[in-house]
């Protein structure tokens, strides 16, 4: 708070109170001014008693001094005020502070709500400044990350994108738009399918998880295997899922791989494939 307002505070040594004689005495001074003055005034508010406090005040600051010219109000203006800083555009804010441990998942807990820090800071203990509207994270007295303090239902996530691992991002990019824009550049069968899941599942973010993994297997399978998939999925059931696509894909591949061997086997002349000829056994071919 010093800091904020650009000014120093000085305690009193201890076991001195001398150092402080001037406070306490104004403190039992301002107690028989107004509080004492005020003890049979009737408010039913705060702000008529903050207004009968004002009027009080302001008696007590113009009241003359008994020793010397002047007031309190009149001494301020001559001797204080010149020496005084313009007050902060803000006030200041009471702040909170805590140590959390950075989750596995790259979050800390704070009231039952979650907030991100980078990811490298994993199982890292990091201290937490908590305001009215503002969470800030520390470590190493650095500040790590920041953001507005959230309320309402228990639970919430405040999740910033710059600090996720790379392969989060990819997920996290991944929106109804971009799924259908991805099947149609497939083809008609996997267009359907991904308008099924989108409307089928209970949430959109359970549709758009199975999505991601279908879309994963174009690592594995060509966009024509995939399309196949999706045409045979849509005819063999009303309700296909990916396991199912994952199992016809995999079917696929190997019943593409026998009929390659088979063509070859009979491109070869050798129907029967691994079949050893005459000549194996020392026998004559027939072109001999």
């Amino acid at each position: 708070m010093a800091d904020h307002y650009h000014t120093i505070v000085m305690p009193a040594r201890v076991r001195t109170p001398k150092d402080k004689a001037n406070v306490e005495n104004s403190v039992g001074i301002l107690s028989t001014w107004i509080i004492a003055a005020l003890r049979n005034v009737l408010c039913f508010t705060i702000d008529e008693l903050n207004e009968e406090v004002w009027k009080k005040l302001d008696e007590f600051n113009n009241r003359p001094f008994t020793r010397k010219k002047g007031s309190r109000f009149s001494a301020f203006k001559e001797e204080e005020k010149f020496a005084l800083s313009p007050l902060p555009d803000r006030p200041y804010k009471m702040s909170e502070w805590k140590t959390a441990k950075v989750r596995p998942d790259y979050h800390i807990s704070v009231e039952s709500m979650f907030y991100s820090v980078p990811y490298e800071y994993i199982n890292r203990q990091v201290e937490v400044k908590r305001s009215d509207d503002l969470v800030e994270i520390f470590f190493n007295h650095m500040r790590i990350a920041s953001h507005r303090r959230l309320y309402g239902k228990f639970g919430q996530l405040s999740t910033l994108r710059d600090h996720m691992p790379d392969h989060h991002q990819l997920f996290v990019d991944q929106t109804p738009e971009a799924a259908q824009n991805w099947a149609e550049g497939i083809g008609s069968a996997t267009s359907n399918l991904i308008r099924y899941m989108l409307d089928a599942y209970p949430t959109e973010k359970q549709a758009l998880h199975s999505i991601f993994s279908l879309k994963k297997l174009e690592q594995r399978y060509s966009k024509y295997e995939i399309e196949r998939a999706c045409k045979m999925g849509l005819s063999m059931t009303q309700r296909p899922t990916v396991k199912i696509l994952q199992t016809i894909l995999k079917n696929n591949k190997k019943s593409d791989a026998e009929q390659e061997q088979k063509r070859r086997a009979e491109d070869s002349g050798n129907a029967y494939g691994f079949t050893r000829g005459a000549s194996y056994y020392g026998g004559k071919t027939t072109d001999e």
